[in-house]
């Protein structure tokens, strides 16, 4: 017959039947990811401009692919550059938040009892008595899951504007009830200079004081070096006693806020998708360099810039 290609059909090779079934297992192994995603919560506080707190958070779990639960602390009145007013909520139903008590105890119980949380993270708390409520909640949780889950506490003290964010004596509740059960804290230079009682200005003071954290809470530290200067942004991870750089081009002349909240929530992410610390670490420095890269911009009515970090 004219024109019919009258040669004998070829089937697939070995070589090409594994690469289509390698492509079924994966096409099947990415929705398995995303119909049972990992699980993180934040406990922290609501920013109305949402380049921080919660809003930052989810952003951040979101883009990782992590599904985020929250339990608000307070809520910060805000905008790229000033805190107009912080209003903490009150401590007991911070609590109820985390516990599954009285008034949200259905939808707590999704959260703690239902849920398969992977991660924790704490930002803003804002006073003794929340940070007391969350260090217990934290406590009990473990005890009922009858393991430690991750806990990433970034010691939200000083807004990026150089606002103090929290009140002095509860610092001490820091120290002596939620750091001793972090995995990581994630202080800035400022949170670690007041931690310290120290400036902390120099590539060897941060050396210094990224292993005086550690010793001194037991945990692994992440010491921010954004505020260095130089033509780097540093950051120091002392972990298991040794000392490993995480850096990245300074982006200068950026007008954002909510970097330090969104390192630490993707660190969370990681964490919960049963990433090492390390590669957690690593993987969160790229998304938050690449997030101020990409970073939104508008101009206010009075001709200022505002900018916001692209989760």
């Amino acid at each position: 017959m004219v024109g019919r290609d009258r040669s004998p059909r070829r089937g697939p090779s070995t070589a090409e039947a594994g690469r289509a079934r390698h492509k079924r297992a994966n096409a099947k192994s990415a929705i398995q990811r995303s119909q049972n995603p990992p699980v993180a919560l934040t406990i922290a506080g609501s920013d109305s401009s949402a380049g921080a707190g919660i809003q930052a958070d989810l952003k951040t779990f979101s883009a990782l692919g992590v599904y985020g639960l929250t339990a608000v602390t307070c809520v910060v009145a805000e905008i790229p550059g000033k805190v107009s007013r912080v209003e903490p909520v009150n401590a007991r139903i911070v609590r109820e938040q985390i516990e599954v008590a009285r008034i949200v105890r259905e939808q707590i119980e999704v959260l703690v009892r239902s849920f398969p949380i992977g991660a924790i993270k704490t930002g803003l708390l804002c006073s003794t008595a929340i940070i007391s409520a969350v260090a217990e909640a934290i406590g009990k949780i473990w005890h009922t899951r009858g393991r430690h889950i991750p806990l990433v506490i970034d010691p939200v003290m000083i807004a990026t504007s150089g606002d103090r964010l929290l009140e002095p004596p509860a610092i001490g509740a820091y120290r002596d009830q939620l750091f001793p059960l972090a995995t990581l804290i994630t202080p800035n230079l400022d949170e670690a200079g007041l931690l310290l009682e120290t400036k902390i200005k120099t590539r060897t003071a941060m050396e210094k004081a990224a292993k005086a954290l550690a010793n001194q809470y037991c945990a692994s530290i992440l010491l921010k070096g954004g505020h260095l200067e130089g033509d780097e942004a540093i950051d120091l991870l002392f972990h298991k006693g040794k000392l490993r750089t995480f850096s990245a081009p300074f982006a200068r002349g950026v007008a954002t806020h909510g970097t330090g909240c969104t390192y630490s929530a993707a660190i969370t992410a990681g964490l919960a998708s049963g990433l090492s610390l390390e590669h957690a670490i690593q993987r969160s420095k790229k998304f938050v360099t690449e997030s101020i890269a990409r970073r939104f911009k508008w101009r206010s009515k009075t001709g200022k810039p505002l900018e916001a970090l692209r989760h």
